[in-house]
């Protein structure tokens, strides 16, 4: 799941484009995550699509909190942060294995070339991009990503996004995912888009040959 919408605009960390040029990309690992939990749950609330009750605000840093720690438990689990003074964005996830559950209940058949990938554990999944209000943002999330799934030397990116959710949608699909159909999480009862990104020559004339069926761009 990408980060959370915002078609609200918030109150910027800075509004010199400046500020996000000096920002400093850093992976760090499950432990380090463990000590920035409470300092990532304040950024996921305060990247939320509008300001916050605090009872909204206190269930949602409650959820949030579950779903890391549900992910930091997943084998090759990693997370890049963005940081100034303090943490101003985050990207995270980890490996698609072939007996993992990532793909289940997609609608449809799973492109041939994305089973071959994920069984040669060449797929990484991206389960949140977090970025704090800021004119840059996007750009930001954009540098994350790439981060780490560079860091990974995946040969795909994946990742889930919710449907309704069209600014999100409208990047990803800008930074050059690829729409490839829709999945269902009973857990949260949403329908989320299925975007896919190819990384290096190889992956894509693999991904785009003449026998994979037709993908919603």
């Amino acid at each position: 799941m990408a980060w959370p919408r915002r078609e609200q605009p918030a109150q910027p960390v800075g509004d010199d484009p400046s500020d996000m040029a000096a920002v400093r990309l850093r992976q760090v690992n499950r432990w380090l995550v463990e000590d920035l939990r409470q300092e990532l749950a304040d950024l996921y609330v305060a990247s939320c699509e509008t300001e916050p009750s605090e009872e909204y605000r206190s269930r949602s840093r409650e959820e949030f909190l579950n779903r890391l720690t549900g992910d930091i438990r997943r084998p090759g689990f990693a997370m890049v942060i963005a940081e100034t003074d303090g943490v101003v964005g985050c990207a995270f996830g980890f490996p698609v294995r072939s007996d993992d559950s990532w793909w289940l209940d997609f609608d449809g058949v799973l492109p041939h070339g994305i089973e071959q990938l994920t069984e040669s554990n060449r797929v990484f999944a991206i389960t949140n991009v977090l970025v704090r209000p800021h004119p840059e943002g996007k750009d930001l999330a954009r540098r994350l990503q790439e981060r780490l799934l560079a860091d990974h030397q995946a040969a795909l990116g994946t990742t889930l996004v919710d449907r309704a959710d069209h600014p999100a949608l409208t990047a990803f699909r800008s930074w050059g995912w690829q729409d490839i159909g829709e999945l269902w999480r009973p857990t949260g009862a949403t329908t989320f888009r299925v975007l896919v990104l190819p990384l290096g020559e190889r992956t894509v004339e693999r991904l785009e040959g003449p026998s994979h069926p037709s993908w919603t761009r």
